[in-house]
């Protein structure tokens, strides 16, 4: 038994030897082996072969043990193992964390986008946006590293609230409709919806605005000169009415003025009653014709009138309906501008089709070209009088002047001042049109689109003229001399 037990054990050394030897003698050192190439794979030194490392230990008089001890792995084939593991998880690798800054985004233009610069509390609810921005840039930092999109968004949160005087710390806009649902609040309503999955399609909203003899700006951005003497709807939906009463201006011409508004915001469920509202020149009252400032009840009315100038300045805004409205008088006549969610104002029958917002004056009413451009310029729609006459104060040099004063852009706008100018002689038509463009600016949804620059139209008596203001007036004024 003894001898077996010397015998399973003659052979000490750092790897086991299958060779045979005597029981109580060393082992002589072994003739040398041809040696294997060792691996020299992921740029590692050559590892040393299990023979060679018995040699070595053999030759240095390394102590018999009584248990035998099997060779470790080389360090390549540990990199190895450990690179196959890694493969598991490849598709971590391949696939990192989503950059969220358009999520971020799309949040932030969801909670501004109702807002108005020009009513009260909007500084507040635009910083508390802005911390919610930022906290949501903070979020996925990580993931959008190197991302310029987020880094520009970075850059542009900061000087927004530094334009704005918003502080870091307080409260942020909760981007959870659910939390921030309120049935009187159309936005809540829509960002509810959208939320759900019921609506795929962005909130939009419209304009439409009526100002000087009168000059009419629809839904669809379509700019139009009009006589439309008499009571006109403008809007007519299942939410709102607005009916104007315009007047002529000057004998003789068949320009006119709007000199009566009424508005009727109509009774929708638990955030108002009917609420009718009416304005006339010389009377642009602060509250509806019931005497009530607003409609609907707690602190968040759902329906409020906001006197900005006393006499000549007003603003309606409907929660409920996501609608402002402004009333100006200026001089003798009156201006409105809307800004409207285009599925409400697209609400209506079909007997309500007359609606001036909607779908323009009635051909048989204007007195542009078509282009926008006001033919009574040209001298159709002017009275058959003397010029002194027709454009009592101001010749069209003058005229243009004037109103490049208030107006440095030669739009459409500008162009309905000198019309106004030339027509009625009276300045208050400027203020008329450059407040209407302000007003553009305020309530228009499309940066884009606040300015509308006329065309020649196919009609041009010169046989075309460049789409250019400044070529567009050269081919007006050569027009009226012509």
């Amino acid at each position: 038994m003894m001898r077996k037990k010397r015998k399973r054990g003659a052979s000490p050394g750092p790897c086991r030897s299958h060779g045979p030897g005597p029981a109580t003698a060393p082992a002589p050192p072994p003739s040398p082996e041809p040696t294997r190439p060792a691996w020299t794979g992921m740029g590692l030194r050559a590892a040393p072969s299990c023979a060679a490392a018995a040699a070595s230990a053999a030759a240095a008089g390394a102590e018999p043990r009584r248990r035998p001890r099997l060779c470790p792995p080389p360090l390549a084939l540990l990199l190895l193992l450990l690179l196959s593991l890694g493969l598991l998880h490849a598709g971590d690798c391949q696939q990192p964390a989503q950059c969220r800054i358009q999520k971020c985004t799309t949040d932030f233009v969801s909670l501004t986008s109702h807002l108005n610069s020009a009513i009260d509390g909007f500084d507040s609810e635009f910083c508390k946006a802005l911390r919610a921005y930022a906290g949501c840039t903070q979020r996925t930092s990580k993931a959008c590293r190197g991302n310029l999109v987020y880094h520009s968004a970075v850059l542009g949160i900061s000087d927004l609230m530094s334009q704005r005087n918003c502080s870091k710390d307080g409260p942020t806009s909760s981007t959870n409709p659910e939390v921030t649902h309120d049935p009187c609040n159309y936005h809540s309503q829509a960002g509810a919806r959208e939320h759900r999955g019921g609506d795929q399609n962005p909130l939009n909203y419209l304009f439409c605005g009526l100002f000087g003899d009168p000059h009419l700006r629809t839904f669809k951005d379509h700019f139009q000169t009009c006589k439309v003497e008499g009571a006109w709807p403008l809007i007519d939906n299942n939410y709102l009415s607005v009916q104007v009463t315009n007047v002529p201006v000057v004998p003789g011409s068949s320009a006119t003025a709007t000199n009566k508004i009424t508005i009727i915001f109509k009774a929708h469920r638990e955030c108002t009653d009917q609420k009718v509202y009416q304005a006339v020149t010389d009377d642009l009252p602060a509250a509806f014709v019931d005497g009530s400032t607003s409609g609907g009840d707690g602190d968040a009315k759902s329906l409020r009138i906001v006197e900005r100038e006393s006499g000549r300045y007003v603003e309606m805004h409907a929660r409920y309906i996501g609608t402002t409205v402004f009333v100006r008088q200026l001089g003798r006549y009156l201006t409105l501008a809307i800004r409207m969610p285009e599925d409400l104002a697209m609400s209506y029958e079909e007997s309500q089709d007359l609606q001036l917002c909607v779908n323009g004056c009635p051909l048989s009413e204007r007195i542009d070209d078509g282009q926008g451009q006001v033919s009574a310029i040209l001298g159709h729609a002017l009275p058959r009088t003397s010029l002194a006459q027709a454009w009592p104060g101001y010749t069209l040099e003058t005229a243009n002047a004037h109103c490049h004063e208030k107006m440095p852009v030669k739009d459409i706008y500008f162009q309905s001042c000198v019309f106004d100018l030339l027509t009625t002689g009276d300045a208050n038509f400027t203020v008329a049109a450059h407040s209407a463009l302000e007003d553009v600016e305020a309530l228009h949804p499309r940066k884009e689109r606040w300015h509308i620059f006329p065309s020649s139209g196919h009609g041009d008596p010169l046989g075309g003229c460049s789409l250019s203001v400044g070529l567009g007036l050269t081919c007006l004024i050569l027009s009226v001399f012509l």
